[in-house]
């Protein structure tokens, strides 16, 4: 029996948005996998099968496995493109903070810091790239220009002042447009 102490807390809701530029790489990751990778690995399986003993065949057993990773990649995509809402339009009141954004913070230390509010598929933190569901973010979000807002983070409570909020990619966002995606090799 469940009591109080030992019941599991349930997890936070889940934001289901996405840029268009996130939806695009998942679309390009589920193309590269199924119609480059799959194939690949599938004759490589084809292959290794040919050799003989399949219980002592390395390329074989490993083929077999990386086939299966595939495979339940290929099925999440799939899965997560269908619920996914894209959002492509800038706001009503493009001063105040929501999807999409990117923002300017400077903290008390007057120190500046850059981030870009995004779905949870699109996170990299190098680039200041922040799921909408991170606690900074969800304290960020609706707050307008010039605001000052308190934040509880992991390391405490933090207060941010809020000097930019923009909706059109600005220079200072370096993070390459096309990012390969942990299934393409560097070549």
């Amino acid at each position: 029996m469940n009591t109080p102490n030992n019941e599991k807390k349930p997890l936070p809701k889940r934001s289901m948005l996405i840029t268009p530029e996130g939806e695009q790489a998942l679309r390009r990751e589920y193309d590269f996998l199924w119609r480059q990778e799959r194939p690949r690995v599938t004759q490589e399986v084809s292959d290794a099968a040919k050799l003989g003993d399949r219980s002592e065949n390395a390329e074989y057993i490993y083929g077999k496995r990386r086939l299966r990773q595939i495979d339940s990649r290929i099925r999440f995509l799939l899965k997560r493109l269908e619920h996914l809402t894209v959002v492509n339009q800038v706001p009503a009141d493009p001063e105040r903070v929501y999807f999409g954004a990117w923002v300017v913070l400077e903290d008390e230390q007057e120190v500046l810091s850059r981030y870009r509010l995004v779905g949870e598929d699109e996170l990299d933190l190098e680039y200041g790239y922040i799921s909408i569901d991170a606690p900074l973010a969800r304290g960020l979000l609706g707050k307008s220009l010039d605001d000052e807002v308190s934040v509880q983070l992991p390391k405490g409570e933090q207060t941010f002042y809020i000097l930019e909020v923009l909706y059109e990619r600005p220079e200072w966002d370096v993070r390459p447009a096309v990012r390969p995606h942990r299934w393409e090799t560097p070549g």
